[in-house]
Parts: structure tokens; sequence; C-alpha cells
């Protein structure tokens, strides 16, 4: 059997927490509005989008297909 191809773009997009006691991964990913004009917001949401958010679970499927090593 040949390898399968993992989509780079997906790959550089999200990434998969490590699974404890056999349960399943979650998929995270950056958060998005942290290019510019971050000066007028308040210190709560600038740290609130440092941390990566949880992917919507409709598309965890799609997105572990297209990453297929990453379990």
């Amino acid at each position: 059997m040949p390898k399968i191809k993992t989509h780079k773009a997906t790959a550089k997009r999200f990434r998969t927490t490590k699974p404890k006691n056999k349960s399943k991964v979650k998929l995270m990913h950056a958060r998005g509005g942290r290019a510019h004009f971050n000066g007028k917001e308040d210190g709560n949401t600038g740290t609130a989008k440092r941390v990566d958010a949880n992917a919507a679970k409709t598309s965890y499927q799609t997105v572990m297909r297209s990453m297929p090593y990453a379990k």
C-alpha cells in the first residue's frame, strides 16, 4: 500500500492534542483577528486571542481525513 498524502495547508492550520486514557483527540486551531489594530482592545481580549480554540465538531472528520498521520 502506498503512503497517504497529508494536506499540508490543513496540517499547518490545525494541531491535535495527545489523547489521555484512550479518549478522542481534540482538534485545535489558532484564533483569528490577531494581525493588527490590537492596541485599542483591552488586555483580556488580547490574552484570549493567544489561546488556541477547539475546532468545530462538524469539521473533525474532514480535517482528520486530510491529516492521516495526526492520530
